[in-house]
């Protein structure tokens, strides 16, 4: 869903929850614009780089919903069972429960994650994993 008001374009990421779901809003300036993902919420926000041809562990967590946005061409989401190659500046939202797993179909590649709710890398339920951890 896209609302366009004044400078501003918003665009609602978690369509199946009204109630809490972030937008990120698109603001316009004189100069280009600027996407802000978060506005005075608890989040935790990171980079994560895969290595030519790796993945993550195919895992799901119990207290966070986390964005994935694509920084680089390359990048392979799985989620839910679907498998997404998104373009860069591509967004993919991961509910709290759902399987997921990131990688690279050859080239490293950069991976912006911003999680929503309670955040602790021990929430990590590890389901399969190439390096021994599941």
């Amino acid at each position: 869903m896209t609302v366009q008001t004044d400078a501003r374009v918003q665009a609602d990421v978690r369509p199946e929850r009204a109630e809490t779901e972030p937008a990120v809003e698109t603001e316009r300036r004189p100069w280009g614009s600027f996407e802000r993902f978060t506005l005075n919420e608890p989040s935790t926000v990171k980079i994560i780089h895969v290595e030519p041809g790796r993945r993550l562990s195919l895992q799901r967590h119990r207290d966070r919903d986390e964005l994935w946005v694509a920084l680089d061409p390359g990048a392979v989401f799985e989620v839910a069972g679907r498998r997404i190659l998104p373009e860069v500046g591509e967004r993919v939202l991961i509910r709290a429960g759902d399987t997921h797993r990131l990688g690279s179909d050859g080239p490293a590649v950069r991976v912006l994650e911003i999680a929503f709710g309670h955040f602790d890398e021990d929430d990590i339920e590890r389901l399969e994993d190439e390096y021994g951890r599941a």
